[in-house]
Parts: C-alpha cells; structure tokens; sequence
C-alpha cells in the first residue's frame, strides 16, 4: 500500500465535524498508545539510556528537517519516525539534531520525495511503497503480498542484494536511503459482511492500496485508495464495504473496530513493512562520518525497535477487540490460493512493463527460492 495516504488522517478530519467527535479521540488514543494495555512508552530502552542529550553550548552542529509521511502520534508508524529525531540526540550528544515534523506541516505529504530530492527539506521518513509513482519497483522493498516475513526479508536486504538494488533507485535521484523501520504484518482487513468465496469480492469496495489493490482489483473488487480519515468516514456511511489499515494496534488505536465487526486474517498483501529515511543527498554529503555513523545506527536500531514493539503489542489488542464484539476470521484456503496465484499474474505484468522491478523481483525470488530449503529445516512449524 502506499502508506504516505496515513498520514493525512489528522489533517484530513479536522475540517469536518465528525473530526472532532469520533475520529479526533481515536488520534488522542493513538497518542497515547492502543488502549489494550500496552503503552507504547513502556517498550524496552533504545541505544540511549533514556536519560536526554548532554547539553552542547551553541547547539547542535548539524540540524535536519525531517518531515515524516504518518502522523508522529500515530503507534509504531509515526512514533518509529519521532524515535528517529529522540535517538540520534542521545547518540550524539545533542550534537545532530534531526527534528520530526508531522506530514502537511512543511509541505505536501504526497510531495516528500521531490522535496528532499530538491533540498527544500533535508530528510524524509515513509515507506518505500510511498514512491512507486518514482518507479515501480519502490513497492517489493516496502512488502511483497505473499512475500517474506520479517527475518528473511532483512536477511535478503543485507545479505543477498536487495540493499544494492534499493541503492541503486537513488543514484540519479539526488537521494541517499537508509532502511529506518520494519514492523509486524498487517492484518487482512474489515469487512461488513463475512467473506466465504472468491466470487463474493466481486464488486467489493474496499479501500486498499499499492500491489495488494492490484491483486483485488483482478478479482473483481474495487479497490479506492483514501487516506485514514477519510477510509473511517466512509466506512461509516457504507460507501465502503470493506478497509485494510494497518496491524491491530494501530487499527485498534483508531477504533475501526466500529465500522466493520468481521476482521480477517493472515494479511497476505503485507506479511512484513519496512520503512526508510530519505536524506537529500548533499546534506548526506556534508555530514561528516561520526554524524552517518550516528544516523545508520539509530536507523538500525529502529528496525530492531520497531519489529519487536510491533510483535508484543498485537495480542492485547486482539484479545480487547474480541471483548468487543469483533469477529476473527482466517481467509479460507481456497481464497487465499486465489489471491496467491493472481499475485503472481500481477508480478508477470508488473515485470513486464518496468526493468527495475523485474530486478528487484527476480532477486528477491532466488533468494526465497535458496532460503525455503532454510526454511524448511531450520524452523519448527505447527504440529
């Protein structure tokens, strides 16, 4: 999906009335973390003992701008950007400031690549997928439907050339990336009514984006991409039937729960979201080596972070949506061999149209390919 739409949902609902009562409190919720009783404050401590910067008379010698796509109250999705700005304080000593703005503060949220391309911000944090429009292939290094979990999608990045091929998209874009975030999978998505066959997606509005929208879009739904404030609004009204958001925590955090009592499972379009700082390349280039340093390890430390955070939170809040009335279901079989081979229908296109995804595919499968054998072996599977 193209997550940079999220980050429009406070923005977004102000303007109208439904902002202040109902969506408004969601984004308080959000603030403080999902109400299922697990606070986003209470994760284990960073690189940083937690204790603030040292003091630096003058202030810092090196300051960015770095406008993140999500709301930066937003669990995991903008609170992994405001970590960003909290930790590379404490690992320089107050010395490299880097200061997290929320989206549509600055400048257009939709308008974060040419921006930093251009200077006009220094950094930029979202995930991959927020710029396909540059070039398609943006979207297999933010998730791949059906593609790999967390641990073998990192192992492919560092280890079997996914991080070269990522590189590569930036060269002549005037943009240094670093991979800054990886967090837990999505769920499928909310649905009015139950969903037992294929057929019944036909017709189907959902609000769904990126390579998962162009799956459901081949079996016959519509899919509508909005942003978060305006997915909630239509939801209620019924000009959706249906909505993927994002993992329970933050689904639970925003209270969708209302709008669509059947929340299905696994989610097959995003088993696993990674997320990457993007730095106007000349600034990358005046920092000196302790401040890329710096920055590399925060952002690393944030994959960490991010990833184990995402995993404990989803359970609480699972366990308080099912109190409330929310009904679980696992996609059947027969459905999600449907969305995995149409999945592959759109790879084969996809590949066909843009050079530079069919690279990045064809790494990334290889590498699947190899690791199975791995997999396989090396992992206790259900019994």
């Amino acid at each position: 999906m193209r997550n940079v739409v999220i980050g429009g949902i406070a923005g977004v609902v102000a303007g109208v009335v439904i902002g202040a009562t109902i969506v408004a409190p969601r984004l308080d919720l959000a603030a403080r973390g999902p109400s299922a009783g697990v606070a986003i404050e209470d994760g284990p401590p960073g690189i940083g003992d937690g204790s603030p910067p040292l003091p630096v008379d003058g202030g810092p010698s090196l300051r960015w701008r770095m406008v993140s796509a999500y709301a930066t109250t937003l669990p995991q999705l903008g609170t992994l950007a405001k970590r960003v700005e909290t930790e590379i304080a404490r690992v320089s000593g107050g010395r490299f400031e880097v200061r997290a703005f929320d989206p549509d503060v600055l400048v257009p949220a939709d308008e974060l690549f040419g921006v930093v391309a251009s200077g006009t911000i220094d950094a930029a944090f979202a995930s991959p997928s927020s710029w396909a429009d540059e070039d398609p292939a943006f979207d297999l290094f933010a998730a791949a439907p059906f593609g790999p979990e967390p641990a073998e999608y990192l192992a492919w990045i560092y280890f079997g050339g996914g991080r070269e091929l990522f590189d590569g998209l930036f060269r002549r874009r005037n943009v240094h990336a670093l991979f800054c975030g990886l967090i837990a999978p999505e769920a499928g998505g909310w649905f009015r009514a139950e969903v037992n066959t294929v057929d019944e997606l036909q017709g189907l509005r959902m609000r769904i984006t990126g390579l998962g929208a162009k799956v459901m879009t081949r079996l016959g739904a519509t899919a509508v991409p909005m942003d978060g404030g305006e997915t909630f609004i239509a939801l209620e009204k019924g000009s959706l039937e249906a909505a993927e958001f994002f993992t329970p925590a933050v689904d639970a955090a925003l209270d969708f729960r209302r709008l669509g009592k059947h929340y299905y499972f696994p989610g097959w379009h995003q088993p696993a979201t990674l997320f990457a700082l993007i730095v106007n390349k000349d600034r990358w280039g005046e920092a000196d080596s302790a401040s890329r340093a710096q920055i590399e390890t925060v952002c690393g430390d944030n994959i960490r972070y991010g990833l184990a955070e995402g995993e404990a939170l989803q359970f609480a809040a699972l366990a308080e949506m099912g109190t409330q009335g929310v009904k679980m279901h696992r996609w059947s079989d027969v459905i999600l061999d449907a969305l995995e081979s149409t999945w592959l229908g759109v790879v084969e296109d996809e590949s066909a149209k843009d050079a530079s995804f069919k690279r990045a595919w064809d790494s990334l499968a290889s590498f699947r390919r190899d690791y199975a054998i791995w997999n396989e072996l090396g992992y206790a599977r259900g019994r």
